[in-house]
């Protein structure tokens, strides 16, 4: 315990060994996951299995004393120490569901004097099955029996005025008879079309695809094209609903068109509000006229792209477009934003930007416009605070690999600008390749063995929670591959681990109404994840518009220190099954951890609050939201004396909190009298800051009283002129 005013480590000797005294019964436990039996009945145990896994704990006491170092097998050398409080706990992954038999703690001075064994197969979901007491330190000697992946120390009183201190905490057991093991790599599915130079009547199958895609805005069809590395020529990729296209190079410069990645509004009679959910990444493109144009609306992702020209962000016609994202990109020429209404682009380089519309907001982007805002509406920051891009797909000669970037600090400019990007390379062989058939416990199962997921184009219906349990797993979806949760179920969660890393993927909410959509990390999660945050890039969710969905929330957010870069939550205004009480849905994103940083949100039409946040130092860099149209009445949205739920509300608790380029927007086509007090609620305190808000009727269907708070003027005046009342700073 070395910190300021901790007393000298103190430890008993090794050759001390002592068995925990059992204080109560052993509990009757479902499936019989785990029984403690007298240390007397000890037999031997086959194989230590924690040794060098993955470990995490309730909390330390300083870096010295990580929980890893309870399981790295150095038994005298190292060790985790709590704070010193009760109600600690250390934890580790087994990589596997394993047959358990013994479990050995080595205590160090500061030790338990009571505490809980307890096991999980998810590491979320805990089962007690005994409790000790009278424990006295030394080593205690506990036999098991039954099955887990996951086998917890829970301290419950500690022996001394001090923490939790432990050596070593091992656990023996087996991974014998587990099923047969599923095998990493592969093909990667029927809808994954890879072509090369040389693959015959290239054009010809991306229009075929593109005819099949072009108006399939709630089909089924989901397609990835995938280009090796080379020179392409005299093509014109138009990219429908549900398509990717990207180069299979480590660099956008290994894979060139010449010609042009197109997005356009002709299946919508030139309007590109509804062109959602497409992709375009890693691809050097010669736009054929010098001018590339890429006419997309809410989770059409520009990731890795080097345009030697400019880029048209409008239709041809120049008819309305919603917004989008550009990432990590080189646009050697102007980018034309024309009709936008908003637009976020981050650590990217662009020769000029042109028109403001209502809020384009800029991060780490080399040739951005100043900030200006709010004429013309531009908010622009000289660099991204934290940012990891997205993993991808890509050829290691003939090998596939997904690279998955390094974290950056305080970026600005592309990731590749200087050459091969940084980062660490994962070979396929180490992912289980998800395909169109495959179930939940499948999927849950190769988790357990300790792959990684590559979800290839498809729709798959889970009957369980996928559950991401082991730290640095990466989850990567090809083609808009979409997750659909049965019977209520929560589509996915992931433990309070480091660096998972989810990408990709639609979430589409079920007719049964689900609890949560994606959970990131359990509830209370405290582990500090700076170093190694987890990342959701290009995670769409949806609820109704395909059929009829219910969530209660669909994005709550636990884990400190995560990055949500980029996803549209929204429950659907169009479509099938969609209305007030059909896909009812009345929390779009809950943060609660702490440290977390949004960049490129966009959450539209939830029944109450679209974002609520609770956590300490959340900052959010660009936001886009839209009010439920559908609401029938003034009274079905009242929030107690307040006239509406607020698209963005910081909780009164919290202290310090930061946000720039937000906008919020109302379309009560229902009720055009309908009244919004505000569009952001916040605390007013010092550290609670948001920079460049607005709020607009569109056409005067209904109406904002203030932009935030009791702060920004009337909407009312404006009539049906659609002119945003803007604030420029507050407090």
């Amino acid at each position: 315990m070395s910190s300021v005013g901790s007393p000298p480590a103190f430890r008993r000797p090794a050759s001390s060994l002592r068995r925990a005294t059992v204080g109560a019964l052993v509990a009757s436990l479902a499936g019989g996951l785990l029984a403690v039996l007298p240390a007397a009945t000890a037999q031997a145990a086959p194989t230590l299995l924690s040794q060098g896994k993955t470990a995490t704990a309730s909390s330390t006491e300083g870096a010295a004393f990580a929980a890893s170092a309870a399981v790295d097998g150095n038994l005298t050398g190292t060790r985790w120490a709590s704070q010193w409080t009760d109600a600690q706990w250390v934890q580790v992954d087994l990589g596997q569901s394993a047959t358990l038999s013994r479990a050995l703690l080595t205590w160090e001075g500061a030790y338990g004097k009571s505490y809980e064994i307890q096991a999980s197969d998810n590491g979320t979901d805990w089962r007690t099955v005994t409790t000790v007491t009278g424990g006295d330190g030394g080593t205690d000697d506990v036999t098991l029996s039954g099955t887990g992946r996951y086998v917890r120390m829970n301290g419950l009183t500690r022996g001394t005025g001090y923490g939790y201190s432990l050596w070593e905490f091992q656990v023996y057991g087996s991974t014998d008879g587990g099923g047969p093991t599923l095998p990493g790599g592969g093909d990667l599915g029927p809808n994954v079309h890879v072509l090369d130079p040389s693959t015959p009547n290239i054009q010809a199958k991306l229009d075929q695809v593109f005819q099949a895609q072009e108006s399939a805005q709630f089909g089924t069809g989901r397609h990835a094209f995938l280009l090796k590395p080379g020179t392409y020529n005299n093509l014109n990729a138009q990219i429908g609903f549900y398509t990717q296209i990207a180069g299979l190079g480590l660099r956008p410069g290994d894979t060139t068109i010449n010609g042009d990645v197109t997005v356009d509004a002709g299946w919508f009679n030139g309007n590109a509000t509804q062109n959602f959910w497409r992709g375009a990444e890693g691809l050097t493109l010669n736009p054929v006229n010098g001018t590339n144009r890429w006419a997309v609306s809410q989770a059409s992702s520009f990731r890795r792209m080097h345009v030697k020209g400019g880029l048209n962000l409008a239709p041809n016609g120049y008819g309305w477009a919603s917004g989008g994202y550009i990432a990590d990109s080189k646009i050697d020429g102007q980018v034309g934003n024309y009709s936008q209404q908003q637009w976020y682009t981050r650590d990217s380089s662009i020769g000029g930007w042109s028109n403001s519309v209502w809020n384009q907001t800029f991060s780490g982007v080399e040739g951005a416009p100043a900030t200006s805002f709010p004429e013309p509406r531009y908010t622009t920051l000289d660099t991204t605070p934290i940012s990891r891009e997205k993993p991808y797909l890509y050829l290691d000669g003939n090998e596939y690999k997904v690279f998955a970037p390094a974290k950056r600090v305080n970026a600005r400019g592309t990731s590749w600008a200087n050459g091969t990007p940084q980062g660490e390379s994962v070979p396929l062989s180490q992912f289980y390749v998800v395909k169109p058939g495959a179930t939940a416990a499948t999927i849950n199962q190769a988790l357990a063995q300790g792959l990684h997921l590559l979800f290839t184009p498809g729709v798959y219906h889970v009957d369980q929670t996928i559950n991401v349990n082991r730290a640095n797993t990466i989850v990567l979806g090809l083609g808009l591959a979409t997750i659909i949760p049965d019977n209520g179920v929560t589509a996915m969660k992931v433990a309070d681990v480091d660096g998972v890393r989810l990408a990709g993927f639609l979430i589409d909410a079920g007719p049964v109404n689900s609890p949560t959509l994606l959970e990131l990390g359990p509830q209370n999660s405290g582990a500090d994840h700076a170093a190694n945050p987890t990342t959701v890039q290009d995670v769409y969710i949806r609820i109704g518009g395909a059929g009829a969905g219910k969530a209660t929330t669909s994005v709550v957010v636990n884990s400190d220190d995560a990055i949500i870069d980029h996803t549209w939550v929204w429950r659907a205004d169009h479509g099938e099954g969609w209305g007030w009480e059909t896909n009812r849905a009345d929390y779009g994103v809950r943060v609660n951890g702490d440290d977390v940083l949004a960049t490129g949100l966009f959450v539209e039409h939830f029944n109450k609050y679209d974002v609520e946040w609770y956590g300490e130092r959340g900052r959010t860099i660009f936001y886009q939201n839209e009010k439920a149209y559908d609401a029938p009445n003034q009274a079905a949205i009242q929030n107690g004396t307040t006239k509406g739920y607020a698209a963005y509300r910081v909780d009164d608790s919290v202290n310090t909190h930061e946000a720039w380029g937000l906008g919020s927007y109302c379309n009560y086509n229902v009720d055009p009298t309908i009244v919004q007090d505000h569009g952001f609620k916040a605390p007013v305190k010092p550290n609670v800051k948001f920079h460049s808000l607005l709020v607009v009727s569109l056409g005067g269907m209904g109406h904002y009283n203030h932009v935030i708070n009791d702060t920004g003027a009337s909407t009312i005046p404006a009539g049906t002129s659609t002119v945003p009342s803007t604030v420029v700073s507050f407090p």
